[in-house]
């Protein structure tokens, strides 16, 4: 038995090249596809519709009518009359005010309530991994394009964080078409081949913690690999926002395979360690540590009462991440 390479594509056993129904999703962001570089694959849209639907049974109290918006405009609630000045538009005009008043009064209405996302992307190197169907980034990417649009539609605003490498890349909430440019921009850019250290969303956390919108929704796209410094940033974000926590992983990172020695590099730090995977005892310790840790993210979470979905880049992502969102968790956080 062989073992694929990091970013070679692998068919399941028996799978056919037959085409499968797409929507537009699968063809954004205009990179071309390569053998190392496939993208998220093929992306079901009734998959896509049905995830949509469960988002609005899930993010409920979060979607478009629930949330005031800023500042005043066109809506259905009135917020205050005043009386008329030369420019006003005429179709705002209250005629029964106007005939109380006996003076033409005009209606300043609630603005239409809406929702504030922030989607936050890892771009940090470790998100090149990948030895199944795809990489991790690819995985990030049709899981971002998904959650995007359906938080981009209906008025509400979508703003987006890329952060790793380094640094982070800030696009301020915007609504409609001009959010999801936003996202298609933020994906169009490739991971870091290599970094300058281990990389932590507590910066980024830190950013949407510090903007004082209305409640709404955080979408965190990331493998979660490195030191935890993002906890107390997130336990404010969380206080506020609706948090859900996308990791992406890849079974080469929770289970090690008899390959031979191998020389390990972190792409993050560039630590080179040589291992002989045919220890039996090297790889059930790497095994029983791989599980603690997801196991004591997987916690944290919990505690913080944050939807927390893995996707991996084995097989296909997209009906995990719609199974994800049709199961309750109970009081713990873990799924019904």
């Amino acid at each position: 038995m062989t073992t694929p390479r990091v970013g070679e594509p692998v068919r399941p056993a028996g799978a056919t090249g037959g085409p499968r129904p797409t929507s537009d999703l699968s063809r954004i962001g205009g990179r071309a596809r390569t053998e190392a570089r496939p993208g998220p694959g093929p992306i079901a849209d009734n998959l896509v519709r049905q995830l949509e639907l469960t988002l609005d049974r899930r993010v409920g109290g979060r979607m478009s009518g629930d949330h005031l918006g800023v500042g005043q405009g066109a809506g259905f609630e009135l917020d205050r009359l005043r009386p008329y000045e030369p420019g006003d538009d005429v179709r705002k005009i209250d005629w029964n005010a106007t005939a109380r008043t006996l003076m033409p009064q005009v209606r300043e209405d609630v603005p239409d309530r809406q929702l504030t996302a922030w989607l936050m992307i890892d771009h940090s190197p470790s998100m090149n991994f990948g030895t199944a169907d795809r990489r991790k980034a690819d995985v990030a990417e049709g899981a971002a394009l998904v959650v995007g649009r359906f938080a981009a539609r209906r008025g509400n605003r979508l703003g987006i964080i890329a952060f790793g490498a380094g640094r982070e890349d800030v696009t301020p909430p915007k609504g409609g078409s001009r959010g999801m440019l936003g996202l298609i921009r933020a994906i169009a850019t490739e991971p870091a081949e290599d970094g300058g250290g281990e990389t932590s969303p507590a910066r980024a956390l830190a950013v949407v913690a510090a903007i004082r919108t209305t409640p709404g929704v955080v979408v965190i796209v990331s493998d979660f690999r490195g030191p935890r410094d993002w906890v107390p940033a997130l336990t404010e974000v969380a206080g506020r926002h609706a948090v859900i926590a996308l990791e992406i992983v890849d079974p080469r990172e929770e289970s090690l395979v008899d390959v031979g020695e191998l020389t390990l590099i972190d792409p993050e730090t560039g630590r080179t360690l040589r291992v002989d995977t045919g220890d039996r005892r090297l790889r059930t310790a790497f095994d029983e540590a791989a599980a603690a840790d997801r196991s004591s993210l997987a916690r944290e979470f919990r505690r913080l009462g944050i939807r927390h979905l893995r996707l991996s880049t084995d097989g296909p992502w997209l009906p995990a991440l719609a199974q994800g969102f049709t199961r309750n968790p109970n009081r713990t956080g873990r799924p019904a």
